[in-house]
């Protein structure tokens, strides 16, 4: 495993310079830099847990057991904070109903293994196949499906407590254009804290069980249950999220070669098999699925440091705070209405995410494949269809990713045969600038 080299002075990062994945800066400044990590991707990580029922403290652990396992197997040499994927929740909600937590943690571990399959073949033959087989619209489709399959969930818990749950997503909304850099990136954070401020003051809070948790103890764990009749119709609910995974480690990797170096997009095999490693080791201990964090991502970008050593330090944090169940009944006490409000922004911004894919490769949705690969996906996957097959019960991300799958490879297949023009012609021209601050 590579040593890091102290960057310059080790205390500051030269104008226009980066301090790489193998440098670091002094170990005060790295410790401080690991912690602000922890906090970046707290807000969002310690959500998922909190939504599906998971335990808090076991999901943090496994966050960052997972976060040194992708260190170790991508040789040091891409920087990544694995937290909790929001990819999971809708099946694992869905599964944990259906058929118990176990069946939910043998989809997470049915997602962490084929996950590693796709890595190694990624490994060995390169990732140009995971774009012909994914493209830009399909892959905008099932992120975007994802995030509004779950609209109903997020409805469930702000009809619980309308004002709190209005109070807590005013404040997401207002601190996300109020703030600038880091501040604006937590926004779903900091709204959770009011929120749970403003639940507190008009007596909506049950602290009770913080007082009676133990400052220091062991997470609870869990075992996946590959044994009952339900489990193998849940693990149906969770192949979908595979794609989602590949796709977010896939831009990771490239988001970091494009600040650092080219040469860490030959490490993206290593990156998806170390994330399905993490996430089968989660499944396998009742923990989330986990996946590269954007918010990470953000403050590598604003600090301009890359170094591994800073996220050795979060990992190690994050396995420190997992040892205290009074942190995880503060989080286990969030009212629904904080999660009401908080949800139906994140839920949401999933689905933009994914529209985002389509306006970023500039799909050309006057194609006729295009349109049906998406509008099909999001009704099926908006509507929650069901169907049952010889006891088996797919849901609507399912579906909804076969429907996106097949009408895009077999329309186009037809289309191109019959040269009707209704294919997909790629990413259409740009006029003017898309996205990004106004330029003069």
């Amino acid at each position: 495993m590579a040593l890091w080299t102290l960057h310059g002075n080790g205390r500051t990062v030269e104008p226009g310079a980066v301090v790489g994945p193998a440098e670091r800066l002094n170990w005060p400044a790295t410790i401080a830099m690991g912690v602000q990590h922890v906090v970046a991707m707290f807000g969002a990580t310690f959500l998922v847990p909190t939504i599906t029922g998971f335990p808090v403290s076991t999901t943090l652990l496994f966050s960052g057991l997972g976060t040194l396992l992708f260190l170790l197997i991508t040789k040091n040499r891409l920087p990544s904070y694995l937290g909790s994927s929001f990819a999971f929740i809708a099946p694992v909600t869905a599964a944990t109903a259906s058929a118990g937590m176990g069946s939910a943690l043998a989809g997470i571990v049915a997602v962490g293994v084929l996950l590693a399959i796709v890595g190694f073949v990624v490994q060995f033959v390169g990732v140009q196949w995971v774009d012909r087989f994914m493209p830009p619209v399909v892959a905008g489709a099932i992120v975007a499906l994802i995030g509004f399959n779950l609209a109903p969930v997020a409805w469930d818990s702000f009809s619980a407590a309308p004002l709190t749950a209005t109070v807590t997503l005013a404040v997401v909304i207002l601190f996300a254009v109020l703030f600038k850099g880091f501040l604006g990136r937590i926004s779903i954070f900091l709204g959770v804290i009011v929120g749970y401020v403003f639940a507190a003051i008009i007596g909506e809070l049950d602290f009770s069980a913080v007082g009676e948790a133990a400052w220091i103890g062991l997470p609870t764990f869990h075992v996946p249950d590959f044994a009952s009749a339900g489990t193998w119709s849940a693990i149906g609910m969770f192949l979908p999220v595979v794609l989602v995974l590949v796709a977010e480690n896939v831009g990771h990797v490239r988001g970091v070669a494009t600040m650092t170096d080219a040469s860490v997009n030959q490490h993206t095999g290593r990156a998806l098999i170390a994330d399905g490693a993490a996430t089968t080791l989660a499944g396998l201990g009742g923990g989330s699925g986990t996946t590269t964090y954007g918010e990470n991502i953000g403050v590598m970008a604003a600090t301009r440091v890359y170094s591994t050593a800073v996220y050795w330090v979060a990992g190690l944090a994050a396995i420190l705070l997992a040892f205290s169940p009074k942190i995880g009944a503060v989080f286990n006490s969030i009212p629904a209405g904080v999660l009401g409000g908080v949800t139906t922004a994140l839920y949401g911004l999933i689905g933009i995410i994914g529209i985002k894919i389509w306006v970023d490769n500039r799909v050309d949705f006057s194609r006729p494949v295009n349109q049906y690969t998406a509008a099909v996906a999001l009704v099926i996957g908006i509507a929650g269809f069901t169907m049952k097959i010889e006891g088996f019960e797919f849901g609507g991300i399912v579906l909804g990713t076969v429907a996106a799958l097949v009408i895009y490879h077999v329309g186009n297949l037809i289309a191109r045969a019959r040269k009707t023009g209704a294919d997909d012609g790629g990413p259409i021209p740009a006029v003017g600038q898309l996205g990004g601050d106004p330029q003069d």
